[in-house]
């Protein structure tokens, strides 16, 4: 049964259990949002992995994106890069390759972390059958289905399937005179290459009972990918991204209702001011199913700094109730992250998912306490409380005068200590608070 399933029986599970204690949150609060599908748990029983939950009041998780091209296979590096993503806080990993041995790549990478671990099934489906086949074009139905049990089977905790590609959303795309940055998905842009070519619908739209019911017998997460998200902030919010979030709230809801864990995936470029209508929307049309945002970047002009327009636009996303976040890193737009561009994405996204829950859950605390800290030139305490304290101490210690107290920003103009004791107390922050 499904985490879903037990928790309409009101069963308390142990990752029910686990998520409540990790988030601090009573633990019926957890069995009733399980149940109603406004938190999800990836669980499959074939991989032990770290518990966590997304969702609704709880914080704003982050998944850090790895794996191979058709240019770039390197499996050490792969392997790195999902050690590096855990080690610097991401909650789960996708394995994206569609380069090399997938699966053996996929196995790998699962060996070597302890988080959830999601998958693109399109990837791999398509990527075996231009092989196999010639093109991509000739991928034969079964192989999408034989993909994801398999997947299943092999222990992945979440999946990202494009239901919501149809004939009615190639309409609207053609209606609407494409784009001006194209289809960027490229689950999105083959499923499309395939439906035309073949003339025929999407079976994962078609069949959406039977994508159900593979995810469902091993508890997997559906995460009903975003195909046509726009990758241009001109194409944000336009009729065939809608078009497509219908679909996919409307899947979302029958899913929960067969008893499969659902959430909801979102677009990526949008500038700011269209952020929150899209997560309102998405919310409210899914039963506030747990929305995964892609990103947001919020403009095209910085290439090999889209962590950072990424990071702006994913602080307002948390704060406006996003659950998810998918990282950005340097490379976006320019080539495959190296293990330095997925440290700096993940650090980025943290940041941002911790800006969003200062305002979504109201969670300050970490906050006065590192001011505090600084206030009282407490350095190994400011470390302690660091998103990074590696990068923090390294930046220090490279600028150190050896003073134990100031540093060399001020130096001897040290705010803090030019009024230390002035106003102890009457100063906020004391052991009392």
């Amino acid at each position: 049964m499904t985490q879903i399933e037990r928790a309409l029986m009101g069963e308390i599970t142990e990752e029910v259990k686990a998520v409540a204690a990790s988030e601090k949150v009573d633990v019926n609060l957890i069995l009733r949002r399980v149940a109603s599908g406004k938190i999800v748990i990836p669980s499959n029983a074939k991989r032990k992995v770290k518990t966590i939950g997304i969702g609704k009041g709880l914080k704003t998780k982050v998944n850090a994106s790895i794996g191979t091209s058709t240019d770039i296979i390197e499996l050490a590096m792969e392997i790195e890069k999902a050690q590096l993503a855990e080690k610097y806080g991401a909650d789960t990993i996708m394995d994206l390759s569609v380069g090399g041995s997938i699966t053996d790549i996929r196995r790998a990478v699962m060996d070597s972390v302890a988080l959830p671990l999601g998958t693109v099934p399109l990837y791999e489906a398509f990527a075996v059958a231009a092989e196999k086949y010639g093109s991509i074009t000739k991928m034969p139905e079964e192989l999408l289905w034989e993909t994801m049990e398999r997947q299943c089977e092999e222990g992945v905790s979440f999946m990202a399937v494009h239901c919501g590609i149809n004939r009615l959303t190639l309409e609207v795309l053609k209606n609407q005179h494409y784009r001006y940055g194209g289809l960027v998905s490229k689950g999105g842009a083959c499923m499309v290459a395939w439906m035309q070519y073949n003339d025929k619908e999407n079976p994962l739209y078609a069949n959406f009972d039977r994508v159900v019911d593979i995810l469902k017998r091993h508890d997997v997460v559906l995460s009903l990918g975003n195909g046509f998200r726009a990758g241009a902030i001109h194409d944000a919010t336009d009729r065939v991204q809608i078009q497509e979030l219908i679909v996919n709230c409307e899947f979302a809801e029958r899913g929960r209702g067969m008893g499969c864990q659902t959430m909801v995936e979102g677009p990526g470029h949008i500038p700011i001011n269209e952020i929150e209508a899209n997560i309102i929307l998405a919310k409210k049309m899914s039963g506030e199913a747990p929305f995964y945002m892609l990103g947001p970047i919020t403009t095209d002009i910085a290439p090999g700094y889209d962590h950072i327009t990424s990071a702006v636009g994913a602080a307002l996303s948390a704060s406006y109730g996003v659950d998810f976040l998918c990282y950005v890193t340097p490379a976006e737009h320019l080539g495959l992250p190296f293990t330095e561009d997925v440290r700096e994405g993940v650090i980025a996204a943290r940041i941002a998912a911790h800006i969003g829950d200062m305002v979504k859950l109201s969670d300050t605390d970490r906050d006065k306490n590192i001011g505090k800290a600084r206030r009282n030139m407490d350095w190994k305490t400011q470390f302690d409380l660091a998103i990074d304290p590696e990068r923090a101490c390294a930046i220090r210690n490279k600028r150190n005068n050896n003073e134990e107290r100031s540093c060399t920003m001020c130096g001897k103009f040290c705010a803090n200590d030019m009024l230390k004791g002035m106003f102890e107390k009457h100063t906020k922050g004391t052991d009392k608070d």
